[in-house]
């Protein structure tokens, strides 16, 4: 369907007559049916589908295709696969040896658009059709599908012999199918992909910007097919279906090598596969790509030049710790110094760095690889993750005997983790005396460029980051931190942030991407002698903050006024 804001303008543009009383009732009725206003007036009968869709090509500069009674050949309706063809309502209908001509309710949908192109190799030639249309051409996937997956067994009902299962998963239909969703995947900039196993069907979700969303439903008929395929792609048992399975694949997309770490978890309905995504290539980020502000990156930067002490990282599961960690070590990264890493798991490949992986089946820990990794005569050690005395000890010794340090720990800020290393037993003193700098970070979705728009607060939101935030003090945090104000940015209901609207090219979302908000928390004389008192956290906190620690949601309102995140997404993050 076509976005809401454009259905609305074509409505107003060449509807104005039509009944506004109706509309209205249709308008409340979509609200509380919670269904697209769209979906309603054309059910209704309110206006005549085509006769809007042919409008919608007059306003969009695109031609209209009505698809109704038109043949189309199966190897041209196969060149987008179906569950691409119908999350995202388009079909191949023609093609010749350059072109494929594509059927879309939404031709704004830019994303899909190119997608198509690197699919098929073809320059796309786009139509705009009506919803009706391309409904009844997607029935004929279905059709087909269900005839290519009788072949394949429901292993629901009991066990599949091993045989069984590897000849599901080498069935066409299968192997498309899963290609499908791994390359869908790379494209829509995902994360993780989940594939969940349900009662009457399979459901696909990816994890884009930090965001869950379903993209397909599946039969249930291919589960066993997809779960024994990304088995065997990830060198997994197929026959064990009671026991959680760790693995890992790699494939080339066209120029893009990427990894899959694959975690397969036995749930009630079968079995659950989360795959997380990794671009081999990718190369680190600096300080600047990351998000750091200037102030921060200069604390950061001396920290980084000592030649031993203790770097720290901390923050929840997924907030980009280790992408952090691996820029630093980009950083550091020269042929004089000898880097060492003990990760869990290696995410990442860096050329130069002496990277190793934790095997706790062999009694390979974070605590016995760092033992180790001292013996191979480093300048500079990475450690995954601090997760318990011993590590802790070790790490904190090693930054003590003239080794540079870098280190994750899961705490909700950076006053808290002095603290927390002292719980877990390492004396204040060594804390003090060892710790450089702590960074504590979320990551917050970045405004779509192409649909930015300025907008003011209303007293609902001034409301709401009143109750989190001091706003009398916003002025002064965005002229201390160089944000230039314009002159009739006087008071807070005058400033202008920014959000996106929705378009094509973000998915309706308003956002593109993720970048960091930080708070560095430096470590000077005067802290020192507060942590060897016993500080708490709280004390800690009051102390960074009156010697100029911004804070994580400080960071994050910074960016809002610069226009790369929104408010609203700054509030979420920092709420978790």
């Amino acid at each position: 369907m076509l976005p809401p804001k454009i259905f609305k303008v074509i409505l107003d543009k060449y509807f104005a007559p039509t009944d506004r009383k109706a509309l209205r009732a249709a308008g409340t009725k979509a609200k509380n049916s919670n269904k697209f206003l769209e979906e309603i007036i054309f059910a209704d009968g309110l206006i005549d589908e085509n006769a809007f869709y042919e409008k919608a090509s007059e306003y969009l500069k695109v031609p209209f295709m009505s698809l109704k009674g038109r043949e189309i050949k199966k190897e041209v309706l196969n060149l987008i696969p179906g569950p691409v063809a119908g999350t995202h309502g388009v079909v191949a209908f023609d093609r010749d040896k350059t072109e494929v001509k594509l059927a879309m309710a939404d031709p704004t949908d830019i994303q899909t658009i190119e997608f198509l192109r690197r699919k098929t190799g073809l320059e796309p030639k786009v139509y705009v059709t009506a919803p009706s249309d391309l409904k009844e051409a997607l029935r004929r996937y279905h059709a087909e599908l269900e005839d290519d997956l009788r072949v394949i067994q429901d292993a629901s009902g009991g066990e599949a012999a091993p045989s069984d299962l590897k000849k599901a998963a080498e069935e066409l239909p299968i192997v498309n199918i899963v290609n499908t969703v791994l390359e869908h995947a790379v494209y829509e900039n995902a994360s993780d992909i989940h594939i969940e196993p349900a009662e009457k069907e399979v459901i696909i979700r990816y994890r884009v910007d930090g965001i869950l969303k379903q993209i397909m439903t599946l039969p249930k008929t291919v589960q066993s097919g997809i779960t024994a395929r990304v088995k065997i792609l990830a060198n997994l048992k197929i026959d064990e279906h009671m026991m959680p399975q760790d693995g890992r694949f790699k494939i080339q997309i066209q120029d893009d090598k990427l990894a899959f770490r694959v975690s397969i978890l036995p749930v009630y309905d079968g079995e659950k596969i989360v795959m997380r995504l990794l671009h081999e290539g990718a190369k680190p980020l600096d300080l600047e790509q990351l998000g750091i502000l200037a102030k921060p990156q200069k604390i950061v930067a001396e920290a980084i030049k000592k030649p031993h002490g203790i770097i720290l990282v901390t923050g929840p599961t997924g907030s980009g710790k280790t992408t952090t960690l691996y820029s630093i070590l980009g950083l550091l990264n020269q042929p004089g110094v000898n880097i060492s890493t003990i990760e869990d798991p290696i995410e990442y490949r860096i050329p130069g760095v002496n990277q190793s992986q934790i095997n706790p089946k062999v009694n390979f820990t974070f605590a016995s690889g760092l033992r180790s990794l001292l013996r191979q005569d480093p300048n500079i050690i990475m450690v995954g993750e601090i997760r318990d005395q011993e590590t802790a000890d070790i790490a904190i010794h090693a930054a003590m005997t003239g080794h540079l340090v870098l280190s994750t720990l899961h705490t909700n800020d950076a006053p808290t983790t002095l603290p927390r290393l002292i719980e877990m037993g390492v004396p204040p003193f060594l804390v003090a005396y060892t710790a450089n700098i702590i960074m504590a970070q979320r990551l917050v979705r970045k405004i779509c460029t192409y649909c930015k728009k300025e907008y003011q607060l209303d007293k609902v939101a001034v409301g709401e980051l009143a109750h989190v935030f001091d706003t009398g003090k916003l002025l002064n945090l965005f002229k201390d931190n160089g944000v230039k104000l314009a002159g009739t940015e006087k008071t807070l209901e005058n400033i202008k942030f920014y959000r996106g609207e929705g378009c094509g090219r973000c998915g309706q979302t308003g956002y593109n991407s993720r970048v960091g908000i930080y708070e560095v928390l430096e470590i000077d004389e005067a802290l020192v002698k507060k942590i060897n008192e016993h500080a708490n956290a709280d004390d800690i906190k009051h102390y960074s903050r009156e010697h100029g620690m911004l804070t994580m949601m400080e960071d994050g309102l910074i960016k809002a006024k610069m226009g790369i995140t929104t408010i609203s997404e700054v509030l979420r993050v920092t709420k978790e």
